[in-house]
């Protein structure tokens, strides 16, 4: 018998790619959304893998809808990807932010703890938790210290994952990702934002890239690496949280750098900053420490910025180019 794995947020970017990862793993795999009838699932066909996953509508902040997809679906797995993602957003919508995130996981993990069955659940945490570090790396047992309405959202999901597995002896554990970019982010991402900009300007839309602070620095990983350790985390005996990044942080000014100089360009003379993007709060350097993922899961980031830069310009190229025929 195949596993079955059910995806909360299988259209975003990390719901994608993990769909096609457990599709090629001989899983059975479920997704939900608000409305699974009027959903495109544009990066699930982009994947080619649309047509060989089963839709379920369903409201994580309804505990109702959630109880009723979970009884019906019986998953071994659950990941739970749902919920508002930008931090940018996050203080222009806090409180759909932390409902969209909190709630959603609660009311999982609650329905979980209800059915009683031996689910095991991963939960979609995020290093922007962490705050500022001091640019020292962060782990495990680094205390949090979140500045966005996102972070707070999701450090609250991480604690609610800690009591419920301590509690209720649930299989629950949450991957704290740092930043991790593929061709399926969305144009408000600031990433790809960069990306397609470069692309136009290359080919003379004369246009100018209007950024809020280049001097930040994250640690850049490929969304298509991550989602390998979701997945490993739950073929672990017993469960446990753990950061997922590449050790490597860059600025975002070396990014904007990279991407238009694979295009032959200057960035400087094509690259203005816009005050009004500026976040009233701001995390400075974001790194993190995986070796215990390493150690543990067998996984490690193979692609750093560079490369994801690289991937993300050709796919960007590659879409150009498709539309003209």
């Amino acid at each position: 018998m195949s596993k079955i794995a059910l995806i909360c947020g299988i259209s975003g970017q990390d719901g994608s790619y993990l769909a096609r990862l457990l599709l090629d793993k001989g899983y059975q795999v479920h997704g939900t959304a608000r409305d699974a009838q009027v959903s495109t699932f544009s990066n699930l066909d982009k994947l080619g893998v649309k047509e060989r996953i089963t839709y379920h509508s369903m409201s994580l902040n309804d505990f109702r809808s959630v109880l009723q997809v979970l009884a019906k679906v019986q998953p071994n797995e659950i990941y739970n990807l749902a919920g508002q993602s930008s931090v940018g957003l996050s203080f222009e919508q806090p409180v759909e932010t932390l409902e969209s995130i909190s709630i959603g996981t609660l009311n999982l993990l609650e329905v979980m703890r209800f059915i009683g069955q031996p689910f095991k659940f991963y939960s979609a945490g995020s290093s922007e938790c962490f705050g500022n570090t001091g640019g020292l790396p962060a782990d495990e047992n680094t205390p949090f210290h979140p500045r966005s309405p996102y972070a707070v959202a999701k450090a609250t999901a991480f604690w609610e994952v800690a009591n419920y597995r301590e509690a209720y002896n649930l299989f629950a554990c949450t991957g704290i990702l740092f930043n991790h970019e593929s061709p399926l982010r969305p144009e408000r991402f600031v990433t790809r934002k960069i990306i397609s900009a470069a692309c136009r300007i290359a080919s003379g839309s004369g246009e100018k890239l209007q950024l809020g602070n280049i001097l930040i620095s994250r640690d850049w990983g490929l969304a298509s690496e991550y989602v390998d350790a979701m997945w490993r985390m739950l073929q672990q005996e017993t469960p446990s949280d753990y950061v997922i990044a590449t050790g490597e942080t860059n600025s975002l000014e070396a990014f904007v750098a990279e991407a238009f100089a694979l295009l032959g360009l200057n960035w400087r003379e094509y690259v203005n900053t816009d005050s009004s993007l500026l976040r009233p709060a701001e995390i400075m350097i974001s790194r993190g420490n995986p070796e215990k993922a390493c150690k543990d899961l067998g996984w490690r980031a193979e692609n750093r910025m560079r490369e994801i830069v690289r991937i993300m310009i050709d796919a960007e190229q590659q879409r150009k180019f498709d539309h003209l025929f």
